[in-house]
């Protein structure tokens, strides 16, 4: 029996590391390992050992005889991937890891940010030697967008942080939550007791639409939604009005979908995730019956995993309803050739079996492809939403979308733009404003005139933009590990003059209220022990509350 990786699949790719026959695809090296939207076993080679299995952190792998109904397609899905791409196929080298030499002095790193990319960062320098590491966040509770921004009803995916928290249970890795960096301390005071600030602050902002009326109430970005429901202290106390029947989501990615799944959701499944208890009511009284999803090109670039497309249709009471029209003849084409890629023919052909399917729910999640808003319609509230038609030309720099001027009007009162993340520039840090990141090569940090400003690194969406998952930060983290490590022993770096411990005086002396390792395991405890059997933890959702309860423990 060989195995099967499932919608679960995060990328992370700790299960090619224990592969004993190297059957799953793509590795970390190889092309388009950072454009997958799952890895793949070759059924052919499998040996039905397991490895991958208990390396998973996720759970999303399955041996192919045991797949549920609803993750049956998964063994035609990786079979196909394979005949697109034998297991034989040319690969580039694997990166080599840098390590310290037992000799080599202690290596101290501060890491802005804990999130996965930060995450990874810190686990990859524990595995190098003799390194000490400082991390920082500026809530009292760690994780980034493993806590705030994967879905409720996707717990499998948190369990990435179950293998950090597990990593991070020893003394040379200390945390400092409930501090802000470029406030509380400044970039300056970093460098001056570490050897290396590395920066993985993620991309915390979102895309504007840029048309009229986006600014009335009732039209917000999907990101704020995201972060309420999932129990973000900045967004507790936000408001949200679901008294309508129509919610429109500009964008098609898998944010997209993710806020389409909570507003159709049954509030009694739920009941039984980590959504903040605020949104979990709203969502009961919730009149939304209908989703409308808005994608400016066709089918064929949806940006929204096929996975997670698939997972839809599986949801009882909610249809998924995409127009026959939206196929045209080029999706046909697409599908007769050969030589179309597997992950873009799964999501073609579900479109056309959703398509197909007649309505038996009373919740509807509509797809629109070809379309793009051009104004907010309402007085003092969003009321209606105006869409263009569009069509895709060759302008000589590619397809692009452009409007036919026909234009329709979208009864909505809920209006919420899923376009994309935003990078903040760090305080005292070179930022590049185009492109939201900090400019960068291989994660070294470099100036306006492209010079590497010493001891200075980036990770994650704030080194290459918002793209990727949660596992596609390990590979990118690790290529940011190397650099500094490289860097170490080459001399590059300055030799901190600030000790240690007076550094944690610093922060004591800054940051009263600030959160340690073990008052952030005190929190988690007691979010877990208030979700008791019925759920996996109650989020605390005040800063003010996790910050009193971390401090008994002191």
């Amino acid at each position: 029996m060989a195995y099967v990786i499932t919608q679960r699949c995060c990328n992370d790719a700790s299960c090619v590391a224990e592969c004993p026959v190297d059957c799953i695809r793509p590795r970390p090296d190889d092309p388009g390992f950072a454009r997958a939207e799952i890895l793949h076993i070759d059924p052919d080679t499998c040996i039905d050992c397991g490895a991958c299995v208990e390396a998973c952190p996720v759970d999303a792998i399955h041996g192919a005889d045991e797949l549920p109904p609803a993750l049956a397609r998964y063994a035609q899905i990786n079979a196909a991937y394979f005949e697109r791409n034998p297991l034989g196929a040319a690969i580039t080298p694997a990166t080599v890891s840098v390590r310290l030499p037992r000799d080599a002095p202690t290596l101290r790193v501060a890491i802005v940010g804990t999130g996965p990319a930060a995450c990874y960062a810190a686990e990859h320098l524990l595995g190098r030697g003799r390194v000490e590491i400082d991390m920082f966040d500026r809530l009292p509770a760690p994780w980034g967008l493993a806590r705030y921004g994967v879905a409720p009803d996707h717990p499998e995916t948190r369990g990435v942080t179950d293998g950090f928290a597990a990593a991070f249970k020893r003394d040379s890795l200390r945390m400092h939550l409930n501090v802000d960096i470029g406030r509380d301390i400044t970039h300056a005071e970093l460098l001056a007791h570490f050897h290396a600030v590395v920066y993985a602050v993620g991309a915390a902002a979102d895309r504007r639409l840029e048309v009229p009326g986006e600014d009335l109430v009732g039209s917000c970005s999907a990101t704020e939604f995201v972060a309420w429901y999932n129990g973000h202290p900045d967004f507790a106390d936000r408001e949200f009005d679901l008294s309508g029947e129509r919610a429109v989501i500009v964008g098609n990615g898998n944010v997209a979908l993710d806020v389409a799944r909570i507003l159709t959701a049954d509030p009694d499944a739920l009941a039984q995730t980590d959504i903040a208890d605020h949104a979990l009511e709203a969502l009961r009284h919730s009149g939304i019956r209908e989703v409308v999803l808005l994608g400016r090109r066709g089918v064929e670039h949806a940006a929204y995993a096929g996975p997670e497309f698939l997972a839809l249709g599986d949801r009882q009471g909610v249809d998924v309803v995409v127009d026959p029209s939206a196929l045209a003849d080029r999706v046909a084409a697409v599908l007769t050739d050969p030589g179309t890629d597997p992950a873009l023919r799964l999501k073609l052909e579900l479109a056309g079996e959703y398509a197909g399917r007649a309505p038996v729910g009373d919740r509807r999640i509509v797809f629109r492809y070809l379309v793009s808003p051009v104004r907010v319609l309402g007085t003092d509230r969003v009321e209606a939403v105006a869409i263009a038609s569009n069509e895709l030309r060759d302008t000589g720099d590619g397809l692009r979308a452009v409007t036919t001027g026909h234009e329709e009007t979208l009864a909505a009162s809920l209006v919420l733009r899923a376009i994309g993340y935003q990078g903040l520039p760090p305080a005292d840090v070179p930022f590049d404003p185009d492109r939201g990141v900090v400019p960068n090569v291989r994660g070294r940090v470099v100036d306006a005139g492209g010079d590497a400003v010493p001891g200075v690194y980036t990770a994650g969406w704030i080194k290459r933009g918002p793209r990727g998952v949660i596992g596609t930060n390990r590979g990118d983290s690790e290529e940011t590990v190397n650099e500094l490590i490289g860097d170490f022993l080459g001399g590059r770096l300055a030799e901190p003059v600030g000790h240690p411990e007076s550094f944690t005086r610093l922060v004591s002396l800054r940051c009263p209220r600030h959160v340690d390792y073990a008052g952030w395991m005190a929190i988690d405890a007691a979010e877990r022990a208030r979700g008791a059997q019925a759920r996996p933890r109650v989020k605390f959702v005040r800063a003010d509350e996790m910050v009193a309860l971390a401090r008994q423990y002191e």
